[in-house]
C-alpha cells in the first residue's frame, strides 16, 4: 500500500512537470510568434474590425492625430478615409515609416495580436505593392493631392515618382495642373512624406 502511494505521488509529480514543460514551450512559441510580427501584420489583421463607426486612430510623426476607416494595407503603407469626413471620400495614403503610434480600441487590439507574421510576397496583390506604386498611380491619373510633410502641407499634382522622392507640381487646389498655374515644382524625399490625401 505504501508503494501504491509512492507511485501515485511520483506519477502526479511527473504529470505536473510535463504540464509545466508544455506550458513553458507554448509560452516560448508565442513569444517567438509575436517577435516576428511587424506593424503591417498587426494593422492588416485589424482591418475587418475597422470601419467608419470604429476607426483606427493613428498619430503621425509630426503629432497629427487621424481617425481612419481603413481601405487597404500595402507592403509599407496603409490607406483609409478620414472619419468623420468619410462622406467626402477623401483618402489618405500613409507610409508606415511616417507613423508615430497606432492606437487600436479594445476590440481591435486582440485582433492585431492574433495576426500571423506575414510574407507580403505571398499575400494578395495590395499587400505586395509599395507606396511608390500607389504614388505612381496617382501621378499617372494626374489627380490633385495634398502632401503633408514634416514642415507643412502642400497641394499640387505629382509629376513623377523616383526611387526615393517625388516631384510635386504646386498649384492652387481649385485649379488643374497647367504650366501657367504652377507656383513651382518641389522634389520631396519620400522619407519626409507623412501622408498623401486625394
Amino acid at each position: 500500500m505504501r508503494w501504491d502511494r509512492l507511485f501515485d505521488d511520483l506519477e502526479a509529480q511527473l504529470e505536473q512537470e510535463i504540464g509545466t514543460e508544455h506550458a513553458d514551450l507554448l509560452a516560448e512559441e508565442e513569444r517567438l510568434r509575436l517577435g516576428r510580427l511587424g506593424l503591417r501584420d498587426r494593422v492588416h489583421a485589424m482591418m475587418p474590425g475597422v470601419s467608419a463607426d470604429r476607426p483606427l486612430r493613428v498619430v503621425l510623426a509630426d503629432g497629427t492625430r487621424l481617425a481612419l476607416a481603413l481601405g487597404a494595407v500595402g507592403r509599407d503603407w496603409m490607406a483609409g478615409e478620414l472619419v468623420p469626413e468619410a462622406s467626402r471620400a477623401r483618402t489618405h495614403v500613409i507610409p508606415f515609416a511616417a507613423i508615430a503610434a497606432v492606437m487600436p480600441d479594445e476590440q481591435q487590439l486582440p485582433a492585431s495580436i492574433d495576426a500571423a507574421p506575414g510574407d507580403p510576397v505571398a499575400g494578395p496583390l495590395a499587400a505586395r505593392l509599395g507606396v511608390t506604386f500607389v504614388l505612381r498611380d496617382l501621378c499617372r491619373r494626374r489627380i490633385g493631392v495634398d502632401v503633408k510633410t514634416h514642415v507643412g502641407s502642400l497641394h499640387g499634382t505629382i509629376d513623377r515618382v523616383a526611387r526615393d522622392h517625388l516631384d510635386l507640381a504646386e498649384h492652387d487646389p481649385d485649379r488643374p495642373r497647367r504650366d501657367r498655374e504652377l507656383r513651382g515644382v518641389r522634389m520631396l524625399p519620400l522619407a519626409q512624406v507623412l501622408s498623401v490625401r486625394f
